[in-house]
């Protein structure tokens, strides 16, 4: 426990939140997004915005994978998923996203849909080779952080000659994100700078988000989780927007480094491609921000393999997780929160994740809250 104590220790954290304090200016309000839904859950679980002066706000963002897929994709899963052939492949929380009308792939499961719960991509490459006779699919979501896993798996089903391997792509890209959330914050929404992502840095590395930086002006600070990191990366936000740079700088110096896993960033090259945009839940259609499957894996694509509607939805008329998820609005804000949407009952896909604003609020906020 020794590395992970030491970025918890309570006196280093009053006195990098007495640093915040000294420095942030009385004349003006700093407004800083974390990005990634692990920083959302740290700051709910640590409580950071009870240590950060009343003028510095943490807005929560998109950096749920779990909570940005739109309601569409979630359908056009399900309709796989009852395909008789068809074996679906996923991640455990991406079972309990609603769809249209609720309906979720761990409900189509109740009904007698073929969908397993996998913790690996490889996972699904198994499930496919010991069973020749049904078409797996594997429902891929991410950001960058398991894009290579997927990958892997495509180029492993290529190895090992598999015909009834498919993938379901609905990987997505964090620069891409920051840039479509810049351009489109029209409602009234302020952002002075970025807690950048720690996962997805790590594989893409810090300098990928230079361009947004540069193109927009806002400082990006790549972050740990743990609560002295976050409160650091806090803390060098508030003295780049107080010197008026707009930089991409590293706190997470342990782990990200500038270029990234080349490694893992060519092996992604090898296998996917950019689509020319991509539907994220709250946010629309963001170009440049989604990975499709090249042509020389076209055999892996199960939206090549079987007719896929691809049908945009709207969000439940009464959940807010599109306007939670483009920072508009908070958890509380929403007239559902912790009524009829709780973590066992998710009206919305924010409810779901640990990672999402709503769940993570939900544990740790509504008691200060209350």
């Amino acid at each position: 426990m020794k590395y992970v104590e030491e970025f918890r220790d309570p006196v280093l954290a009053r006195n990098v939140a007495a640093a915040i304090a000294r420095e942030v200016r009385a004349d003006r309000s700093y407004h800083l997004m974390e990005f990634c839904g692990g920083h959302t859950h740290a700051i709910s679980r640590y409580g950071i915005p009870d240590l950060l002066p009343g003028n510095v706000r943490m807005i929560h963002g998109p950096g749920c994978p779990v909570c940005v897929l739109p309601v569409g994709r979630i359908d056009d899963a399900i309709a796989l998923a009852r395909r008789p052939e068809v074996t679906l492949c996923t991640y455990g929380d991406v079972m309990r996203v609603p769809g249209s009308g609720r309906l979720s792939l761990l409900k189509a499961k109740a009904q007698g849909a073929d969908v397993r719960m996998v913790v690996t991509a490889d996972a699904a490459v198994r499930i496919a080779a010991e069973n020749p006779d049904r078409q797996v699919v594997f429902l891929a979501i991410g950001f960058e952080t398991t894009t290579p896993p997927t990958a892997l798996a495509v180029r492993a089903a290529a190895a090992q000659g598999l015909t009834n391997f498919s993938v379901f792509c609905n990987h997505v890209l964090t620069p891409s994100a920051i840039q479509g959330i810049l351009a489109g914050a029209d409602e009234g929404l302020s952002l002075d700078g970025f807690v950048g992502p720690a996962h997805v840095s790590v594989v893409i590395g810090s300098e990928a988000y230079a361009p947004a930086a540069a193109e927009h002006g806002k400082p990006v600070v790549i972050s740990g989780f743990e609560p002295l990191d976050v409160l650091q990366s806090i803390l060098m936000l508030v003295r780049q927007i107080n010197d008026g740079r707009a930089e991409v700088e590293n706190q997470f110096t342990r782990a990200v480094t500038a270029d990234g896993n080349r490694k893992a960033q060519a092996l992604v090259l090898e296998i996917f491609e950019t689509r020319q945009s991509f539907e994220w839940r709250g946010l629309g259609s963001i170009p440049h921000s989604g990975l499709k499957l090249r042509d020389a894996y076209a055999a892996f694509d199960a939206e090549r393999r079987f007719p896929i509607a691809g049908a945009r939805v709207a969000d439940h008329k009464g959940c807010d997780c599109g306007a939670i998820l483009r920072g508009v609005k908070r958890p509380v804000d929403c007239k559902l929160f912790d009524t009829v949407c709780t973590p066992e009952n998710p009206m919305g896909s924010c409810m779901v994740s640990a990672e999402g604003a709503c769940a993570a609020h939900y544990t740790y906020g509504r008691f200060r809250d209350a």
